[in-house]
């Protein structure tokens, strides 16, 4: 069985994946008036599952509407103790260092991953445990907020697939992992 994590996110033109206070507004700062989900379904329908840290996945609950992900959706935390009854079945906590979870979620029979939420992604990017970056840069400068990478114990080395542009102003760039 081949593994495969997987980033699909969006950063601002100065790298960073939310501002100063948090807040993802500034996501939307291009109308899409045609809802162009610029990929995102696409590569769902290669996920098996998620993989994402407790912040990330308490700004999901904030969201307005339905549970978002059709896949099961781990969720790393040390705090949580709970998950909604509303989201039994398709919510699952997780703790560990990146390399036990993924065995704890491999042993489930998921091999394709979403990876999602800075500090996890961070994490898993210092163990060198992803493969395939898609990133989508929004023309806007923030100024500040948080950073998509951390620092990195080596350097890690991508080959870019692919690039689209969407709505005129979005790029998305799709980098694959070179094996040493």
């Amino acid at each position: 069985m081949e593994f495969k994590n997987s980033i699909f996110i969006a950063t601002s033109l100065d790298g960073y994946i939310a501002d100063k206070n948090g807040g993802i507004d500034w996501l939307l700062s291009v109308p899409n008036p045609d809802h162009d989900d610029m990929g995102y379904n696409s590569f769902m329908e290669n996920i098996d599952a998620l993989v994402m840290g407790r912040v990330t996945y308490e700004t999901v609950l904030g969201f307005q509407g339905e549970w978002p992900y059709p896949r099961p959706v781990f969720v790393l935390s040390n705090t949580l103790n709970s998950i909604p009854d509303h989201l039994n079945e398709k919510v699952f906590l997780i703790q560990g260092k990146p390399k036990e979870i993924l065995e704890t979620i491999h042993s489930k029979g998921f091999s394709r991953l979403y990876i999602d939420g800075g500090k996890t992604i961070q994490s898993f990017l210092k163990e060198g445990l992803i493969n395939e970056l898609i990133i989508t840069t929004i023309p806007i400068l923030l100024g500040g907020g948080f950073s998509l990478f951390g620092e990195l114990n080596s350097l890690i080395n991508f080959e870019l697939k692919s690039s689209k542009v969407y709505l005129g102003n979005y790029v998305q760039n799709h980098f694959i992992r070179l094996k040493k």
